[in-house]
């Protein structure tokens, strides 16, 4: 297509927050930033019903030289991956502007402002295809996340949002350490310097540079996961948020570092990849089994939430490096279903906030006789999270052990434990608090859902049944891209060990 697609995206949001800069009144402020959330989301769409079909390679790619002494290109395009991320950015957004129409009245326009950028730097970190480009985006996100905690947070809101700025800015400095090495790395092959994935690709890494290369990826997206141990910075940052940053962090930030792994480490680096998989793999089972302990012991809705979000992506990584195409596919299509159960889930936990200004599981019980419209909500965004048959977490979670089943038993074992511990924590929770007598004289006055807030949850809830009934929808358009990587990393790194270095197949380079 002649329309720049990608691009038109990407930079609609932008253009939004320029156009609030000069907007007054809170009610026009609120409306065009969620025209413009909605517009994006509708353009975004158009990748979707126009996508070919059965190709694995990137498609909707546009190619501009920006800087090209350095070899730095504005090149972007998307596969089955980047794709559902990038549905899965956009349709988030709406619902989050939507909530805050009424739970952000200071500094509104600087709020709306800063969500649409943030939009744009999510949006172009999936879609990026030049890594310092990629490396632009993914700086950028952070920009706007630190203020969003450190300005509209709770009572320790500047002590998560530089415990987030450091761990994230602690991890990108190794990041852009290896994307520098990288563009030489493939100067000294070529003649030429680029930072291009798919030049970088299609020549291969040196073998001797791999090793050290995974490593300075992995730990700028384990920290972004985050993957255990660097997870401490999440659920301060969770917990302090405002609701709407905490949705975006949940449903999108986070995948950016699975998606790193997926995008970059996965066909950069085969061989270190195939390596230390069994790493990673316990790591993620420690991930799922300490977040799922860890929120059993909690007291406050919210940081039960926060640690839920531990495990669940925990699950996202266990599956991606069983390196098995179910466990693969299953990880991409886990880390959307992430996004909506677990955005839903802290939306819920906004919505009762607002009410009774305590996330406190002892202050409430009984609110299903008082609000039996949010309490069913609440009933269906529970067990989609607890990966119930039917709904969208099963899905993932099936298709992300039986990967794993492929890997060892052990792992798929652990991993069975995770979704036991998940049901019960989640459970216990909705017991404590929508069951029972409604004794407590502050729960007795709640009003139930209004109509804003039906509109939010009632898309969740669609998608909810729509993955979960029909998840190819969404798995044929991930498969092609997962396979043809996977081709790619094991014959990459078995040409690796005869001849010193990593060359891939055509199929993901070639340009659709």
């Amino acid at each position: 297509m002649d329309i720049p697609l990608l691009s038109i995206i990407v930079f609609l949001p932008l253009l939004g927050s320029l156009v609030l800069l000069v907007l007054r009144g809170e009610k026009l402020l609120k409306s065009v930033a969620l025209l413009f959330s909605l517009v994006t989301f509708a353009v975004s769409l158009v990748l979707y019903f126009t996508w070919t079909a059965g190709e694995a390679g990137m498609q909707f790619q546009e190619m501009i030289p920006w800087y090209p002494e350095l070899g730095i290109a504005y090149h972007v395009g998307v596969d089955g991956v980047s794709l559902v991320l990038v549905l899965l950015t956009t349709f988030l957004m709406p619902l989050v502007l939507l909530f805050s129409w009424e739970g952000v009245h200071e500094k509104l326009k600087a709020y709306l402002v800063l969500m649409l950028l943030l939009e744009t730097a999510m949006l172009g970190v999936f879609v990026a295809l030049d890594l310092v480009l990629f490396f632009v985006f993914f700086e950028a996100s952070l920009i706007p996340m630190y203020f969003l905690v450190g300005r509209w947070g709770g009572p320790r809101r500047i002590y998560a949002a530089l415990k987030f700025f450091i761990f994230t800015a602690f991890g990108s400095a190794f990041l852009l350490a290896g994307i520098i090495a990288l563009g030489f790395l493939y100067k000294q092959q070529t003649g030429e310097l680029s930072f291009d994935l798919l030049k970088l690709t299609a020549v291969g890494v040196p073998l001797g540079a791999q090793t050290w290369l995974f490593f300075a990826f992995a730990i700028a997206f384990a920290i972004k996961v985050p993957v255990f141990p660097f997870h401490t910075w999440l659920p301060d940052a969770h917990v302090e948020a405002p609701t709407g940053g905490s949705v975006i962090l949940a449903g999108v930030l986070l995948k950016m570092g699975t998606y790193g792994f997926v995008r970059f480490s996965l066909p950069l680096f085969p061989e270190p990849t195939m390596k230390y998989a069994p790493i990673f793999i316990v790591l993620a089972i420690i991930g799922i089994l300490y977040g799922a302990l860890v929120a059993l012991a909690q007291k406050d809705l919210k940081k039960l939430v926060a640690y839920s979000s531990v495990a669940h992506l925990g699950f996202v990584m266990l599956g991606i490096f069983t390196l098995e195409l179910q466990g693969l596919s299953g990880a991409v299509l886990q880390m959307v279903n992430h996004g909506l159960s677990t955005g839903a889930l802290f939306l819920l936990v906004g919505f009762i906030y607002e009410r009774r200004h305590t996330r406190m599981l002892d202050d409430f019980g009984g609110l299903w006789k008082i609000m039996p419209v949010f309490a069913a909500f609440a009933l269906i965004t529970f067990m989609s999270s607890a990966g119930l048959p039917g709904l969208n977490g099963f899905v993932g979670e099936f298709t992300i052990l039986t990967g794993a089943m492929k890997y060892g038993t052990a792992a798929a074992v652990f991993g069975t434990l995770g979704i036991i511990l998940a049901a019960w924590y989640l459970l216990w929770a909705f017991t404590k608090t929508f069951h029972g007598k409604l004794d407590n004289p502050a729960n007795q006055q709640l009003k139930d859902l209004n109509l804003r807030e039906i509109v939010i949850m009632v898309p969740l809830v669609l998608m909810f049944l729509v993955v979960g009934l029909f998840p190819n929808l969404f798995l044929d358009k991930i498969n092609p891209s997962t396979e043809a990587l996977l081709i790619q990393v094991r014959g990459s790194a078995a040409v690796a060990q005869d001849a010193g270095v990593a060359a891939a197949p055509s199929a993901l380079v070639e340009v659709k």
